[in-house]
């Protein structure tokens, strides 16, 4: 299953995403987060030490964190700040850390988090505003590997047809 998460107060681009899917004959969710309260990582490490899987802070991500663990898919739609995501689709991805445990283990010479459940979700990014994709590929790419996923790339709205050829 593909879980596209919108960040954005701008519903076209899920609905484009929708349409093409559903050409495809994709199974797919659409979760549009604009209007919900998602609230950063504090940090507190309850997800490993004291619940685990199960994040200490109570907001709207908790639906988000029960479907990622099914999904094959995550494509994060997010407006930019400053060249990079905004505070929303940053927070998106801060707040996936349940699905890992806090033990460590070496993967050739890099450090890695054991992961808490079987399967992997890979993680592609769509943006609406001025970024540098590049940089934004890059990170992608090195915070999935924390999750024995891969990055399915970073594209701008411009580029909807190439972000669904990577979903399937």
């Amino acid at each position: 299953m593909i879980l596209i998460v919108n960040t954005t107060s701008d519903r076209t681009i899920t609905s484009e995403l929708t349409s093409a899917l559903a050409k495809k004959g994709a199974e797919f969710e659409v979760m549009e987060t604009s209007d919900k309260r998602i609230s950063h990582c504090i940090g507190c490490n309850y997800c490993w030490l004291k619940t685990p899987g199960i994040c200490s802070i109570k907001d709207d991500y908790e639906e988000i964190l029960r479907k990622l663990v099914h999904a094959e898919q995550l494509w994060v739609v997010s407006d930019t700040a400053l060249g990079f995501l905004d505070h929303k689709g940053k927070n998106i991805f801060d707040r996936i850390l349940p699905l890992a445990t806090m033990y460590l283990k070496f993967k050739g010479n890099q450090m890695r988090h054991v992961l808490r459940y079987k399967g992997r979700t890979d993680i592609g990014l769509i943006y609406r505003g001025e970024a540098d994709r590049e940089y934004l590929e890059r990170w992608n790419s090195r915070a999935t590997l924390n999750f024995g996923s891969k990055s399915l790339g970073a594209f701008p709205d411009s580029e909807l047809k190439e972000a669904v050829t990577c979903m399937h």
